[in-house]
C-alpha cells in the first residue's frame, strides 16, 4: 500500500525556475530572430536603391530609420512582455509558496488536533476508569472529579475553537453586540483559569465597573485564549499578570508573562491561521495554531487592536485596546 506524499518545495522550486528560465529565453531568441530579420530587410531595401539616385542619400536615410523603428518596437514589445512575465512570475511563486506553506501548517494541525483531541479524552477515561473499578477514599475521588471536569473543559474550549473558526470562515456566526460588564467578564476568565492551573500564580489588576459594546462570549473566549497562551508557555515557576484598565475614551487588556517571549521575525506572524511558533521538529508546547487567530479575529470584529510588546526581564506582553 502506498502512501501519497505532497510534493516537495525543492522540486516544485525546480519546475518553476526551470520553465521561467525557458519563457525568458524564448522571449530572448525570438527578439534575436525579429533583430536579425530586420537587418535582412533594410538589406534588402538598400541593396533596390541605385547609387546614381538623386534621392539615395533620403532614401537611405528613411530605410535606416524604419530599421531603428523596428529595433524600438522590438525592444519595447520585448520589455513589456518580460515585465508581464516577470510579475506574473512573482505572483505565481509567491502564491505557490503561500499555499504549500499553508497545506503544511494544515497537516501539522491535523496531527497537533488529534493529540489535542486524544490527551483529554484518554485521561478522562483512566480517571473514571478508576472510579469504576476501585473505592477509592473521599478525597481522592474528588481529585478524580476535578481533573475529569478539567480535561473536558479543556476538551470543550478546544471544540469552541474550532467550531467557531469554521463558522468565522464560513461567515456564519452573528455577533451579538449589548453593553456588557467586561470588569465581570475578566474577574470570571482570571478565577477559572486559576481553578484550572492552582499550581500556577495568575496575578490582576482590574478595574471596577468598566463596560464595552461587544459579544460576551467572544470577549470570555478571547481572554481565554491568552490566558491559556500565556500558561502553556510561561515557566510554572514564574506569574501572570492580568491588567485591565480604562484610559479615557479606550478600555485596555494586557496579559503580562515572563516565558521565553517572541521573535521579533514572528511577532505578526503568530496571529495567522495554524500558525505555531518555533520548529514542528523541536515544539514541546500544545496547541492547533487557532488561539491566537481567533484572538485577532475577535479584536478586530470589536473594531480593536491587538499587539504583542517584550516584557522585562524576558516574556511576552500581548495588548489589547477598545474604544469604551
Amino acid at each position: 500500500m502506498k502512501t501519497l506524499k505532497p510534493p516537495k518545495l525543492g522540486f516544485v522550486t525546480f519546475v518553476y525556475w526551470f520553465l521561467l528560465l525557458y519563457m525568458i529565453a524564448a522571449l530572448a531568441w525570438w527578439f534575436i530572430a525579429l533583430e536579425k530579420q530586420n537587418g535582412i530587410l533594410a538589406e534588402i531595401r538598400i541593396s533596390e536603391i541605385y547609387k546614381d539616385d538623386p534621392e539615395y542619400i533620403s532614401k537611405l536615410t528613411k530605410i535606416e530609420e524604419l530599421r531603428k523603428r523596428k529595433t524600438a518596437q522590438y525592444i519595447g514589445e520585448g520589455l513589456t512582455f518580460l515585465a508581464l512575465i516577470l510579475v506574473g512570475a512573482v505572483y505565481v511563486y509567491r502564491a505557490t509558496r503561500r499555499q504549500l506553506k499553508f497545506s503544511a501548517q494544515q497537516q501539522n494541525f491535523m496531527m497537533a488536533i488529534t493529540h489535542e483531541l486524544k490527551t483529554p479524552i484518554a485521561v478522562a477515561q483512566l480517571n473514571l476508569e478508576t472510579l469504576q473499578k476501585r473505592k477509592l477514599e473521599e478525597e481522592k475521588q474528588q481529585k478524580l472529579i476535578a481533573n475529569t471536569l478539567q480535561e473536558a473543559n479543556r476538551l470543550n474550549a478546544l471544540c469552541n475553537n474550532i467550531l467557531f473558526t469554521s463558522q468565522l470562515d464560513a461567515g456564519g456566526y452573528k455577533v451579538n453586540f449589548q453593553q456588557v460588564n467586561f470588569t465581570d467578564i475578566a474577574e470570571t476568565c482570571v478565577d477559572d483559569c486559576k481553578s484550572r492551573f492552582p499550581e500556577r500564580e495568575i496575578t490582576d489588576a482590574i478595574e471596577e465597573n468598566i463596560f464595552i459594546e461587544g459579544d460576551s462570549f467572544l470577549l470570555q473566549m478571547l481572554l481565554n485564549n491568552l490566558l491559556e497562551n500565556a500558561v502553556k508557555y510561561a515557566p510554572k515557576n514564574q506569574p501572570i499578570h492580568v491588567t485591565l484598565v480604562k484610559n479615557g475614551n479606550k478600555i485596555c487588556l494586557a496579559i503580562a508573562d515572563l516565558g521565553p517571549g517572541i521573535l521579533e521575525s514572528e511577532k505578526t506572524q503568530i496571529f495567522d491561521k495554524f500558525y505555531r511558533s518555533g520548529s514542528e521538529n523541536t515544539r514541546k508546547a500544545q496547541g492547533t495554531g487557532l488561539g491566537l487567530y481567533l484572538c485577532k479575529k475577535i479584536v478586530e470584529t470589536h473594531n480593536g487592536y491587538i499587539s504583542v510588546t517584550d516584557n522585562q526581564p524576558n516574556g511576552s506582553i500581548f495588548k489589547v485596546s477598545f474604544k469604551s
